[in-house]
C-alpha cells in the first residue's frame, strides 16, 4: 500500500474507531487478559491470523475486532481484517504501542479480537451409542485443560464437561493450548450432582483416572457410552465419584516417577478409549 497504513484502512472502512490506550475496548481487553473484572458473557481475547480464522469458521460472536495497521504485511492479513470488520459488532484501529499493551505475543501480526466462547447445556452434547465424554474435575492449570480439550477434539470425543472449575475457560493459556478446540468441541460446566444425573439418564459407564487403580488403561474394555474423569494433580478426583459405579484405571509407571502430567496422562487414556469405541483396536 502506498498510503500511510492508518489512512489506508480509515479510507477503506469509513467510520472505524481509532482507539487510544484509555479507550473502553482496550481497557476491556486488559481486564479480560488479567481477569480483573467479572465476565458474565464468557468473553475471551484471541490473537493472530490463525485464531481469528477459526473464530470465523465456527461463527463465534465477535464483540470487538482490534487491529494495528503498522503490523499488517500480507494480503492474507488484509483479507482477514476485511472479514472481521464485517463480522464484528465493533472494530477498532490502534497504534503499535497500544497493541503491544494487549498482545501476549512478542511478534504479533497486529490482529486481535474479543469473542464470546460457545457454551453448551449438557443435553445439547450430541450423543451416539458409543460416545466418549471427558470430565475435568477441579483442574487448576489452564495449559493442562487446553491440552486435554485439544486431545479430546482430535480423538473425536463428543464433549468436555467441567466440574469444580478452578481455571477460567477464557484464560489465554487455555485458549492457546487448545489450538482452537475450545471453539469447536462442546464444553459444558455443571455441578457434580447434575453431571451424575445426566450420565445415569444417558447410560454412561464411568472410568476414573487414578494412580491407585489396579487396572491398567489398556486392560479396560470401553464399550457403549463412556465418561473418562480426570482430576486435579494436587487433590485428585472428588470423592463423590467413588460413591457410584465406576472403573478405576491407571497408566503403569516403569521408572522412578509415580505419575504423568494430567494433560499427558488424560490424552493417553482418552485416545485408548476412543480407539476402542471406534473399533480401531481390539484388546483381549
Amino acid at each position: 500500500m502506498d498510503k500511510d497504513p492508518r489512512q489506508y484502512f480509515e479510507d477503506k472502512h469509513p467510520g472505524i474507531t481509532y482507539a487510544g490506550s484509555k479507550h473502553p475496548r482496550i481497557k476491556q481487553a486488559e481486564h479480560l487478559l488479567n481477569n480483573t473484572k467479572p465476565n458474565p458473557k464468557g468473553l475471551a481475547v484471541i490473537e493472530g491470523l490463525w485464531a481469528l480464522s477459526l473464530a470465523l469458521k465456527y461463527n463465534l460472536f465477535v464483540e470487538c475486532f482490534i487491529f494495528c495497521p503498522e503490523m499488517v504485511f500480507s494480503s492474507e492479513a488484509e483479507t482477514m481484517i476485511d472479514n472481521c470488520i464485517q463480522k464484528a459488532a465493533e472494530s477498532c484501529l490502534v497504534s503499535a504501542k497500544v497493541f503491544d499493551k494487549i498482545s501476549e505475543r512478542p511478534r504479533g501480526d497486529g490482529l486481535l479480537a474479543i469473542v464470546q466462547l460457545p457454551k453448551r447445556d449438557l443435553d445439547k452434547i450430541p450423543l451416539t451409542n458409543n460416545s466418549l465424554v471427558i470430565i475435568l474435575d477441579g483442574l487448576e492449570i489452564p495449559g493442562n485443560m487446553g491440552t486435554i480439550i485439544r486431545a479430546a477434539d482430535g480423538a473425536g470425543a463428543a464433549g468436555i464437561i467441567i466440574v469444580n472449575r478452578k481455571a477460567r475457560l477464557n484464560h489465554p493459556k487455555l485458549v492457546r493450548s487448545s489450538q482452537g478446540a475450545v471453539f469447536s468441541i462442546p464444553i459444558s460446566e455443571n455441578s457434580v450432582d447434575d453431571v451424575m444425573t445426566w450420565l445415569d439418564k444417558n447410560r454412561f459407564s464411568v472410568y476414573l483416572t487414578d494412580t491407585d487403580a489396579t487396572t491398567d488403561y489398556y486392560q479396560a474394555a470401553f464399550k457403549g457410552r463412556c465418561a473418562l474423569v480426570a482430576g486435579s494433580e494436587r487433590y485428585g478426583i472428588s470423592g463423590a465419584w467413588y460413591s457410584r459405579p465406576h472403573t478405576k484405571i491407571r497408566i503403569p509407571m516403569f521408572g522412578d516417577c509415580d505419575s504423568l502430567n494430567v494433560g499427558v496422562a488424560t490424552t493417553i487414556m482418552l485416545y485408548e478409549a476412543s480407539l476402542q469405541l471406534k473399533g480401531k483396536i481390539l484388546r483381549q
